[in-house]
């Protein structure tokens, strides 16, 4: 079989190929919000693969509404050890409250964009992923190629250890991930962690002129919550910093609270959520045990110093690890190299590819479209991203060939 021969470069910076636009239109038509199934998206790229021969994996949430995808086209000799994963998220963030200019869930073409939730987020990745396939099959490849799609990466990369429990149980074993984030097609080497908890307080009511005979749950909020704040200006005046960051330094914050039901009632429940984001190499346990013994050892025995039914609790809802990649990794120095790409760049937001690194399989983020358009009102890709990222699976395709 002769070798795919890439377009020059200049061929790629305008429009994608038919197929990779039209797989991007179709997964856009799904509509995977976190609170919605996947399986609609999920079991017709499923059908498909399996048209071809090929034999996808499905592994599901406990509820089953949900599930990951893995599918192996293996090595010309057979072989589905190592080789290289294509990863992306099937999972997009609500619509709710956003002005688009058209339904966000019918793409639209137009000046040489293609809009719909998910189409920046990562649905253009995966598309042009898919589009790929037909190549795969025809080139004699020394190594694999895997496709990992999954769920529930949006709300705390939920869906990805499944995957990875899946790989793992039938013995598989990648050399490398390309996870397919929007970088504007740029190889980041590093991610932060994301550490998402919700606290409860439980007070005591009372009439608010009986204000000793209550345990006021807003307030001890308050206090935990400042303390996090307390925390977050610490790191940012004292690091450790890393300036390939574009937040050089861990960052923690409150995100939503809710609590009372009326002025004149002391109330007796309050509930936030807060998160932090740790550089690489700061430990997010050491973090989480700093917010615990403030909660533990100085709020609550005051709480129930003034009512003995009153109570704290910490609850995780979501983390995910940081990513630094090796430059040593072979597929970091494949990416560098087919990207022309050497800048060290590092983001502040999450991927799932700090939970493939941390189950060793080395992982760099890299994917068409702008950060900036993500979780957006009239989000977007533009045309000439996916052209781009068209362009480098095929390089990625070639380095895997055997020689003729």
């Amino acid at each position: 079989m002769p070798a795919h021969t890439p377009a020059p470069a200049d061929a790629f910076t305008d429009t994608p190929e038919h197929a990779a636009l039209d797989w991007t239109r179709r997964l856009i038509e799904f509509d995977t919000t976190s609170r919605e199934s996947n399986l609609g998206l999920i079991e017709t790229v499923r059908d498909h693969f399996a048209a071809r021969g090929l034999k996808p994996h499905l592994s599901y949430n406990p509820q089953r509404n949900k599930a990951n995808l893995h599918v192996t086209v293996p090595a010309a000799d057979g072989s589905e050890q190592r080789g290289i994963v294509l990863s992306g998220h099937t999972d997009v963030v609500p619509v709710d409250g956003q002005d688009w200019s058209t339904d966000p869930f019918r793409p639209a073409l137009r000046d040489g964009k293609l809009y719909g939730r998910g189409a920046c987020d990562m649905k253009g990745f995966i598309g042009t992923s898919l589009a790929l396939l037909p190549t795969l099959l025809q080139a004699r490849l020394r190594e694999p190629v895997h496709y990992a799609l999954s769920f529930d990466e949006e709300v705390g990369c939920m869906g990805a250890p499944y995957l990875i429990d899946d790989l793992r149980e039938r013995g598989i074993q990648p050399a490398g991930c390309i996870v397919g984030e929007p970088t504007s097609m740029r190889v980041i080497v590093a991610h932060k962690g994301i550490n998402a908890y919700r606290c409860c307080v439980k007070g005591q009511a009372a009439h608010s002129s009986l204000t000793p005979r209550g345990v006021n749950a807003i307030e001890y909020a308050a206090r935990l919550i400042c303390f996090i704040r307390d925390l977050a200006d610490e790191f940012r005046a004292k690091g450790p910093y890393d300036d390939a960051f574009d937040v050089p330094f861990t960052t923690a914050s409150t995100g939503t609270i809710q609590g009372g039901i009326a002025l004149n009632t002391i109330p007796a429940l309050c509930e936030f959520v807060f998160e932090y984001r740790n550089l690489p190499g700061v430990d997010p346990e050491a973090i989480r045990a700093r917010i615990e013994a403030y909660a533990n050892d100085v709020l609550l025995p005051r709480m129930r110093a003034e009512h003995a039914d009153a109570d704290l609790s910490i609850t995780r809802i979501a983390a995910a690890p940081a990513l630094d990649a090796a430059e040593r990794d072979a597929i970091t120095q494949l990416v560098r190299a087919l990207t022309g790409d050497n800048a060290i760049s590092k983001v502040a937001y999450a991927t799932e590819g700090g939970l493939f690194q941390r189950a060793g399989i080395p992982a760099v983020v890299c994917g068409p479209g702008d950060i900036q358009q993500a979780h957006k009102a009239d989000e977007f890709v533009a045309l000439e991203q996916l052209a781009q990222c068209e362009a480098f699976l095929h390089k990625v395709v070639d380095s895997l060939r055997l020689e003729a």
